[in-house]
């Protein structure tokens, strides 16, 4: 529980007053009703909303535990479903949210001046992790970081193109090894349910290579624990089953150019980097990815290859509209020449 109360000023600023996230949101749309359209001020019960509710989830029961990384946490959280534009709103709305909550000393004095907003005009919508970036990737980690949590995560996102979603609700009992598969369930009554809900159940095939590091990785790196229903799952940390954001901060990370030995495009030294320096930060780097942009990344990869849009349709599990729509990145010059290898012999 985090009901604890600072009880002497600090250098940061007063005492602060215990408030619950939902008592602190009803204050602050009270205290915006006079000057906010009727509209606006239904978007910001929305977006508040959507982070007491994240607050909620985390455990968080004072907002005197609010703090700029707690935001941050969130932004992870909802940024794959929503648009650059959209996600900067959310995050905007939140802030102001923050700082009316300094003023009433629920929160610690600076917090909302330290959140900070995604750059609107990058679309998350045409983020992809390219192919060689991803060969980039999964080579150093394999040479440097074999068959560890990231790894392992990494190459099953590669070669499997399916949501961080579905990977936090694996079991090591879902992967068969003999048949280098995965069975991918909806278990909503455990807390893992899937985005397509029943529809999202099917088995996946695996490469060799991607059972061998899934092998390695369960049987070395694996922390052997169950989560709260009794399962044992695939993507573990200490506490049990690795969550979302967890999964979201392994993505990030690796895919941070620097990370890789590819050296910063944006010219900045490592050793002064926040991003570069420490891996919760990893996603202020303008260059690194979420799970979402790999997953693209990955369909329009098998595109490439020339697996057909029904296979990838149903192993990514995405209507082939959808994915014509969102995530297949070729140009029509590479669909008119991967569809001339098909008919040269007509």
């Amino acid at each position: 529980m985090n009901t604890r109360t600072t009880d002497a000023p600090t250098e940061r600023g007063p005492r602060l007053e215990p408030l619950e996230p939902a008592k602190a949101k009803s204050l602050y749309l009270k205290s915006r009703r006079d000057e906010l359209a009727a509209r606006s001020l239904e978007l910001h019960e929305k977006h508040v909303g959507s982070f007491v509710d994240f607050c909620d989830r985390e455990g968080i029961d004072n907002m005197n535990g609010v703090s700029a990384r707690t935001v941050h946490e969130y932004r992870l959280e909802i940024a794959e479903r929503l648009s650059q534009s959209t996600l900067s709103i959310y995050l905007s709305t939140v802030r102001q949210f923050v700082a009316f909550c300094e003023s009433i000393d629920a929160v610690a004095p600076n917090t909302a001046e330290r959140i900070v907003l995604p750059d609107r005009n990058r679309n998350a919508r045409s983020e992809t992790l390219d192919a060689d970036d991803a060969t980039a990737i999964l080579s150093h980690l394999r040479k440097y970081y074999y068959a560890s949590r990231t790894h392992a995560l990494m190459a099953l996102l590669w070669h499997t193109g399916i949501r961080t979603g579905t990977v936090h609700s694996l079991d090591v009992s879902d992967y068969d090894a003999e048949r280098d598969r995965l069975r991918i369930r909806h278990r909503p009554e455990t807390d893992t349910p899937l985005k397509n809900g029943e529809n999202g159940n099917r088995y996946i095939a695996l490469s060799g290579d991607v059972s061998d590091v899934l092998d390695d990785y369960i049987s070395e790196c694996r922390q052997e624990v169950t989560d709260e229903n009794g399962r044992e799952p695939l993507f573990t940390t200490k506490q049990g089953r690795a969550t979302k954001n967890t999964i979201r901060r392994n993505v990030y990370a690796a895919t941070r150019p620097c990370a890789t030995g590819q050296g910063c495009p944006h010219n900045k030294n490592p050793d002064e980097c926040e991003a570069a320096e420490r891996t919760n930060a990893a996603s202020l780097c303008p260059s690194t990815v979420s799970g979402h942009p790999v997953r693209r990344g990955a369909i329009t990869h098998h595109l490439r290859q020339d697996v057909p849009e029904k296979v990838v349709s149903d192993r990514m599990n995405v209507s082939q509209d959808v994915l014509e729509e969102f995530y297949d990145r070729r140009t029509e010059d590479e669909k008119a020449e991967q569809r001339r290898q098909f008919i040269k012999n007509v």
